[in-house]
């Protein structure tokens, strides 16, 4: 596999809210129990916020990635010869496109904690997906790394 000519990466982390929200989630936990002793107040002080760590982190460790002749979105792994023209959304038309403008066949890699995103069409005649939508904190350079990778495969 060739790599592209200008390689894209971006993981889009939980923000730090989310971190305080499981600290939080643990101290519920920790006071729930906390009449049955001490012992469980602590074990529930520490699983709640493990497990509620652990989800947050699970969800927001999805990665973006361009690498030889493909984009990575995911789960998703699509050849950027599919791919038609990229548009950077700006926050406002990033949020038209999540709500009133999304069509329901597109595929959505969706952070609402990412204002911004890319909007890929799909030209692939046979995959019914019209679309793309990325939440990427660096749209104009997914886009970039795209039409690059384009180019050098073409």
């Amino acid at each position: 596999m060739q790599l592209s000519a200008t390689p894209y990466e971006e993981r889009l982390t939980a923000p730090r809210s989310w971190w305080l929200l499981s600290l939080l989630v643990g101290i519920s936990l920790a006071l729930i129990v906390l009449p049955f002793g001490t012992l469980p107040m602590l074990a529930g002080l520490a699983g709640g916020t493990a497990a509620a760590a652990t989800v947050a982190s699970a969800y927001g460790s999805v990665r973006i990635r361009v690498v030889g002749d493909s984009l990575i979105a995911g789960d998703a792994k699509i050849p950027v010869a599919a791919l038609g023209e990229a548009e950077v959304l700006d926050p406002e038309e990033a949020r038209a496109w999540r709500t009133h403008k999304a069509d329901t066949r597109a595929f959505l890699l969706l952070r609402a904690y990412v204002p911004t995103a890319l909007r890929v069409e799909v030209t692939d005649p046979d995959d019914p997906t019209p679309y793309l939508y990325l939440s990427t904190r660096e749209p104009e350079r997914l886009a970039a790394a795209l039409v690059a990778a384009r180019t050098a495969g073409a």
